[in-house]
């Protein structure tokens, strides 16, 4: 069963070589985080009329770890220098320009999207959040389509087969964001909430891409690995399109019925495949352990 692929550990591309840009700025979601959660602690979430801090706090952490993502991921587009440049730069000023608005606007108590006590100035600034929205939509559809036409041979496969089906759960996010711009709200049903399937849809870009890594440092033959990739990339897909139509149908997804139920499986043989990646890939780590304990005494002899 342990076979090891020469091509698949050789690891030409390293993950967020040269992106010290994109980490830094998800440091700085994650930073803000941290300051709005203290501020949270002594003096409440809510700011009088529309602010809610709560929003600014999980925003900035979620557009600091997809900074992070991105800066794992560009890597292993091989873009040429001033491509790679452009994606990386377009990133970090939506960023950075998410980041304030996200946090000045609830501080002052406003809606940094969809204000109704705002100014003209607060409404063309939460238009141009809109805006800076729909580009990062744009680049993600850009490397979507790029990672799917990339064609063999290519380094580091097994995480461009990760890759493939995050982006493909990325897109399904973006359109939950579309979605929200279409409503000016985040609210659908009498129970629906977009901003679920916003947020899980983006969480694939951690949730398939870890267990492609733990599997490209096991020695296990190959179709293990693309099998257990497949089987938990498709089932988290298929997690996503229940959470969708249970959404679209205006229900909750944290009622006890059919679909979320479906979805909660889904979610679960996804974790299963995790916890198998995680298995083969500490058996490795043991046995590299065993092995370099054991060439000093070889070495003795």
């Amino acid at each position: 069963m342990f076979k090891g692929n020469r091509n698949e550990v050789e690891q030409s591309y390293k993950l967020f070589e040269g992106e010290r840009g994109l980490v830094l700025t998800g440091m700085i979601g994650f930073l803000l985080s941290a300051g709005i959660a203290l501020y949270i602690n002594f003096q409440g979430p809510i700011k009088a009329p529309e602010g809610n801090l709560k929003d600014a706090f999980s925003f900035n952490a979620a557009i600091g770890m997809f900074m992070l993502s991105m800066a794992a991921i560009l890597p292993l587009t091989r873009f040429k220098a001033g491509k790679r440049k452009a994606v990386r730069w377009s990133f970090i000023i939506a960023s950075l320009y998410s980041f304030t608005i996200e946090t000045v606007q609830n501080f002052r108590g406003i809606s940094p999207r969809f204000t109704r006590e705002g100014t003209v100035v607060d409404m063309v600034a939460g238009m141009l959040f809109g805006v800076v929205s729909l580009v990062l939509v744009f680049l993600a559809i850009v490397l979507t389509i790029h990672f799917l036409r990339m064609k063999r041979p290519f380094e580091r496969p097994l995480l461009i087969m990760g890759i493939r089906y995050a982006f493909l759960s990325v897109l399904a996010a973006n359109f939950a964001g579309l979605w929200m711009i279409v409503l000016q709200d985040r609210l659908t049903g009498d129970g629906g909430n977009v901003i679920v399937l916003h947020g899980v849809g983006f969480h694939a870009l951690q949730t398939l891409i870890l267990p492609a890594w733990l599997l490209e440092k096991a020695q296990v033959r190959d179709r293990v690995k693309k099998r257990l990739i497949h089987y938990g990339g498709i089932a988290w897909m298929l997690s996503i399109l229940l959470i969708g139509i249970q959404t679209a149908l205006g229900r909750t997804v944290f009622e006890l019925t059919t679909l979320p139920i479906l979805g909660i499986l889904s979610l679960l043989v996804w974790f299963g495949m995790l916890i198998i990646a995680y298995v083969f890939w500490i058996k490795q780590r043991k046995a590299n352990l065993l092995t370099s304990n054991q060439l000093p005494l070889m070495k003795g002899k």
